[in-house]
């Protein structure tokens, strides 16, 4: 279904006090708004206050800017991180990805059919393995290749080129859709809130070259994914979603890999989801979600 050009989202965090629901609904119902769905969580391990509201706008209300005037009151009484996010505007999303195409494919069957109200702008890639199935869906294929054992120098070098192409490209999220490389410390302040990794939940049991395979060594009993944002902590961001799925000695290993990366699949596909229809607050090293 396509959004109405009056639809805004309101997000926003504060110290949590009394009377910031009423505040905020009274502003909207004495602006003519409609308030289409509101959730809040006040949070007493750090006394904080999260809230996201969706609403239209009457026709006088034409633009996000004069939405934002509304607020502005209310974000100096409460102290608020308040943000006005216009429904119809889809976020510019870059994919990054290494060899292994099942979450790249995975996103852009999503995008295509309509799941995920998000604008995939390209796929940018240290190999050329997934070129063809960005081809297929007509999208851009940026290669940006790093040798075996490239010195720092060199991995932040081509961080820079795919920071310039973000830019370019006005991208507001980039999705590590099983991009092998670890992140410089540069990058990861670079992209602070705006990029979401998937990883297997075996970290740190089974590192390295086919977890799968290793987990099913140890006949484990147990599979999952975990997706979250990057960090410089490596694989230690704030967690954004998780999945699990029970599994026993009958699977084989590539059977049980194909259990593993629908887990994966599934778990990156809600936080993206989650992340472009601005349901994730951030709240220190957790985070909220407003499903």
């Amino acid at each position: 279904m396509t959004p109405a050009a009056n639809d805004f989202i309101l997000t926003l965090s504060c110290a949590d006090a009394k009377g910031i629901v009423y505040s905020v609904s009274g502003v909207l119902y004495q602006a003519g708004c409609n308030i289409l769905d509101s959730q809040q969580f006040g949070d007493p391990a750090t006394g904080l206050f999260f809230m996201r509201v969706h609403f239209a706008v009457p026709a006088h209300l034409d633009g996000a800017e004069k939405v934002e005037l509304l607020f502005a009151d209310l974000r100096q009484r409460f102290g608020m991180q308040a943000l006005i996010h216009a429904v119809a505007r889809r976020a510019r999303v870059l994919i990054a990805v290494s060899r292994q195409a099942h979450c790249l494919n995975d996103l852009l069957f999503r995008w295509r059919a309509g799941q995920i109200p998000m604008d995939v702008v390209g796929v940018v890639s240290n190999h050329r393995d997934c070129a063809s199935l960005a081809a297929h869906y007509e999208v851009p294929f940026h290669h940006e290749p790093l040798a075996a054992g490239a010195d720092a120098q060199t991995k932040r070098a081509q961080e820079l080129r795919i920071e310039a192409l973000m830019r370019e490209q006005g991208v507001e999220l980039l999705v590590l859709a099983r991009y092998m490389q670890i992140l410089s410390a540069e990058f990861c302040a670079a992209l602070d809130g705006r990029a979401i990794n998937i990883h297997h939940s075996f970290l740190p049991s089974f590192k390295g070259a086919r977890p799968y395979r290793q987990a099913h060594e140890r006949g484990v009993k147990l599979i999952g994914a975990t997706a979250h944002y990057v960090t410089p902590e490596l694989d230690e961001g704030p967690i954004i979603e998780q999945d699990v799925q029970r599994v026993d000695h009958g699977l084989d290993a590539d059977e049980l890999t194909s259990v593993g990366q629908d887990v994966e699949n599934q778990v990156l596909a809600r936080a993206v989801r989650w992340h472009v229809e601005h349901r994730i607050l951030r709240n220190g090293h957790k985070t909220v979600v407003f499903k």
